[in-house]
């Protein structure tokens, strides 16, 4: 009886630590995305179809890239693609399963993208004016009067 108590907390004990060593399930296959704009209000596109209104946020998957297009009228248009890299914590993670557990913990956490983060996140942007012409002036201004 004894016997079979000690086995079951060493099983229990094992399985935690198997998995706090895997980042699918510590971190998740999802990260919130954040875009901001200055001024706010831009019109945010991503590449998967998706679309917001800055400040905006996005659940995204970690391991997909995409790009963005955020336009405001006014001003440039900015096109920037937000890229899937190994992250800290990920490696971590990914190291527990070296340690813990084992190749199918690696297998997992490699095909879910449980191991990358979004970068840049928050992608931070700062829209320029467009050159030339009445459409870059500020909505509350008045036009230049003529001589």
């Amino acid at each position: 009886m004894f016997a079979n108590a000690i086995r079951r907390a060493m099983l229990v004990g094992a399985s935690v630590l198997a998995i706090q060593g895997c980042a699918t399930v510590t971190r998740g296959t999802t990260e919130a995305w954040t875009v901001e704009s200055d001024p706010i209000g831009a019109a945010v596109t991503l590449s998967s179809g998706e679309t917001c209104t800055t400040p905006c946020t996005l659940t995204k998957k970690r391991k997909d890239p995409f790009m963005v297009t955020v336009e405001k009228e006014g001003y440039e248009p900015v096109q920037t693609q937000i890229q899937s890299q190994v992250a800290g914590a990920g490696a971590a993670g990914m190291a527990g399963n070296v340690l813990i557990g084992g190749i199918i913990g690696i297998g997992v956490d490699a095909a879910t993208g449980a191991t990358k983060e979004l970068k840049p996140n928050p992608l931070v942007i700062k829209m320029v004016p467009l050159s030339g012409g009445a459409s870059a002036l500020p909505a509350d201004a008045e036009p230049p009067a003529e001589r």
